[in-house]
């Protein structure tokens, strides 16, 4: 991970806002393929996939811990996002069965 030096407020923050536009993309993408994983499952409870998440979960806090970020503020954004992802997938599967 490269982080650019910065001179001065305003340029440390042009650098955050490129950096949340790359974020939101992204959740973004990663959202589509969750759409995309829908069809590949059949049933709700395979939506869920609790054991998936719990190793999604060990994953990123894993890889917060060795880049010096709080595994918490990780594992609250990525609950955060799992859990609205899920609900969107659960749909995205209902849709699908009724063609």
């Amino acid at each position: 991970m490269t982080i650019k030096k910065c001179e001065t407020l305003e340029e440390a923050r042009v650098e955050i806002d490129a950096v949340d536009k790359e974020i939101v993309i992204l959740i973004a993408k990663r959202n589509e393929y969750i759409k995309q994983i829908a069809h590949f499952k059949t049933s709700v409870e395979e939506v869920k996939a609790e054991d998936r998440i719990n190793d999604v979960i060990s994953k990123v806090r894993s890889q917060a811990i060795s880049l010096d970020l709080s595994p918490n503020l990780i594992n609250d954004l990525y609950v955060r996002m799992i859990d609205e992802m899920v609900e969107n997938e659960i749909s995205e599967f209902k849709n699908a069965q009724r063609y």
